[in-house]
C-alpha cells in the first residue's frame, strides 16, 4: 500500500486504484514508466528462445550482407510474422492492453512490432535520440501513440538500457546539447518488463559495454488514424486469428481500394 502525501492547499488530487493506472498516470505526467512483471520467467525463457530461432531465420532470408549495408542487421521487423506465434502472443499480453486503454481513447492498433538488439561494444541504429514517430515536431493533449519495449534481457547501465528526456512528449523541439546531457535519464528494467513510452518522448538506446547483446522487442501502438510501418494485414493469415487479434493488427482499417470496396464496407457496418 503506498503511504499517503501529506499536504495543504490541494483542491484536486489524482487517484490511482491498480498498477496500470499508476504506469499510464507516468507517462502521461513524466512521457515514460515501466511496467513491471507483465510475463513469467518461464514465458521469458520461451520468448528468448523463440527469438533467437527467428533472428536466425530472418538473417539467413534476408541476407547479413544486405541487413549490415542498409543499417538493419540488428533489427527483425514485423517479428509477429516470422513463424513464431509467441510474438503475436505478447503484442496481446493482458497486462499492456490494461494500461493501453488508460492511455489512448477509443480505437488503437498495432503500428509495428521489431525484434532489437543492442550489441556489445558496437554502434547501432537506435543509438540516437529520436522519437517513434521520426520527423514529427508537434504535440497532443493525450498520446496519439504508445511504445512498449518489451525487456528480453535485463535492462541495466551495462548493457545499455534506454534514455529517456523526461517531459519532451510536451515539447515540440527537441532540447539543446546541454540540456540533454544534463537532464537525460537512463531506466533500468527487468526482464519481462515493459517500458512503455508516449512515442513523442525523446529517447535513445544506450552503449552495451558487456560481452552479450541485450535483446528487446518494440512495439508501437497507434490510433488507426496512422498506417502501419509494414501492412500486416497483406502478410498475415486472418483466417486463424481471433477477433480481437483482427482489430489489433489493423484488419479494420486497411483503406478501400475502391469506390464500390468503400461502399461494401460501409454497407457491411451497417449490417447489410
Amino acid at each position: 500500500m503506498t503511504e499517503p502525501v501529506e499536504s495543504y492547499g490541494v483542491l484536486r488530487q489524482r487517484q490511482t486504484s491498480s498498477r496500470h493506472e499508476l504506469v499510464a498516470e507516468e507517462v502521461r505526467e513524466r512521457g515514460y514508466a515501466v511496467l513491471e512483471d507483465a510475463c513469467s520467467p518461464e514465458t521469458v525463457a520461451a520468448l528468448s528462445a523463440a527469438f533467437d530461432r527467428a533472428r536466425a531465420g530472418y538473417v539467413a532470408r534476408h541476407g547479413e550482407d544486405r541487413l549490415r549495408a542498409t543499417d538493419e542487421f540488428n533489427t527483425i521487423r514485423a517479428l509477429l510474422t516470422q513463424g513464431e506465434d509467441a510474438f503475436l502472443q505478447l503484442a496481446l499480453n493482458p497486462d499492456l492492453h490494461a494500461t493501453l486503454k488508460l492511455l489512448i481513447e477509443g480505437k488503437y492498433m498495432l503500428n509495428q512490432q521489431n525484434g532489437i538488439i543492442n550489441p556489445p561494444f558496437e554502434k547501432y541504429n537506435q543509438g540516437k535520440w529520436h522519437r517513434d514517430l521520426p520527423y514529427q515536431h508537434f504535440v497532443s493533449t493525450r498520446p496519439l501513440a504508445i511504445n512498449a519495449l518489451f525487456c528480453l534481457d535485463d535492462f541495466t547501465v551495462e548493457n545499455g538500457a534506454t534514455y529517456v528526456l523526461p517531459g519532451s512528449h510536451r515539447s515540440e523541439a527537441m532540447g539543446s546539447d546541454a540540456f540533454v546531457q544534463r537532464n537525460k535519464i537512463q531506466i533500468s528494467a527487468k526482464a519481462g518488463s515493459f517500458i512503455v513510452l508516449d512515442c513523442m518522448l525523446f529517447h535513445t538506446g544506450g552503449a552495451n559495454r558487456t560481452p552479450n547483446p541485450r535483446r528487446a522487442v518494440n512495439h508501437v501502438f497507434t490510433i488507426p488514424f496512422f498506417k502501419q510501418q509494414i501492412q500486416l494485414p497483406a502478410v498475415m493469415n486472418e483466417g486463424i486469428l481471433s477477433a480481437e487479434a483482427r482489430d489489433l493488427l489493423g484488419f479494420n482499417y486497411v483503406e478501400p481500394a475502391s469506390v464500390e470496396a468503400y461502399l461494401a464496407s460501409r454497407m457491411q457496418k451497417a449490417g447489410r
